[in-house]
């Protein structure tokens, strides 16, 4: 057996937002045409309409706009309201996936699915808690080096224990978190020279938050990662934009699943 589960978006007890209705999007967005987008879904243009009238009356804001005349002589195109729902149901699609993979874990087996459940619904006090994926796994007998995906851009290395790896069924893959303590995090301005066991991420100041003795820096490292780490104020100072470093040990990235 596995466990399984379908994802859809309601509102007001209807539904909203699903796969079939975000295809449906997806096809306007690409041919700019109601007409065009139910020929590739293999609809009639009628059913079309009616799937989009369903969203329309349940919607906050329009989400289709008509364009008139023009050398193709206008079409139907999406409203920035309506790109804003495709992100938002995708992302947390991709979230519901995670959740049901989690489960998977379990099989047949209601004990350890109390156990999942019971991780899942785990919290800690770190600042950072990045949801990852494992890109490789390299063992040195008692320990393993870890490859962490925290987006398509970036890379970071954990150390632990191999014991772990094989508790936690770590495989390439494998959906994760990377937790890390923000006071685990050095931030400075210079690109260190090469470091052993210390991971280097490249990025842009984004939040600077200073109080009587501690600062806490936002580092954007790319459009989906961004870091906190929380500096004494002795330290190196930093303003908006400012292009800096993230300095993490490989021993400070926590694994959590």
């Amino acid at each position: 057996m596995k466990i399984d589960g379908r994802f859809w978006l309601t509102k007001n007890g209807e539904n909203f937002l699903g796969p079939g209705k975000i295809e449906l999007l997806h096809m306007i967005e690409k041919t700019g045409s109601m007409n065009a987008a139910a020929k590739e879904m293999k609809m009639s243009y009628k059913a079309a309409w009616e799937r989009m009238n369903s969203m329309n009356a349940l919607a906050d804001e329009p989400i289709l706009e008509r364009q008139t005349g023009g050398k193709g002589g206008g079409g139907t195109t999406l409203t920035a309201y309506g790109h804003e729902l495709i992100k938002t149901y995708e992302r947390l699609h991709e979230l519901h996936r995670q959740f049901i993979n989690r489960f998977s874990e379990a099989g047949d087996k209601p004990e350890l699915l109390a156990n999942i459940l019971n991780r899942t619904f785990l919290t800690t006090s770190a600042r950072n808690q990045i949801p990852s994926k494992i890109s490789d796994i390299e063992f040195h007998d008692l320990s393993a080096s870890v490859g962490i995906l925290l987006s398509q851009e970036t890379k970071v290395i954990s150390n632990i224990t191999s014991t772990s790896v094989k508790n936690m069924n770590l495989h390439v893959s494998s959906d994760i978190y990377a937790i890390i303590k923000s006071s685990d995090i050095l931030i400075c301005a210079t690109k260190p020279q090469d470091r052993l066991n210390i991971n280097v991420l490249e990025g842009v100041v984004e939040v600077v938050e200073v109080r009587q003795t501690n600062t806490e820096i936002t580092l954007r490292i790319d459009a989906k990662t961004t870091l906190v780490a929380l500096m004494q104020n002795e330290e190196e100072s930093f303003h908006l934009g400012q292009k800096a470093y993230a300095l993490i040990s490989y021993n400070n990235i926590i694994i959590g699943l």
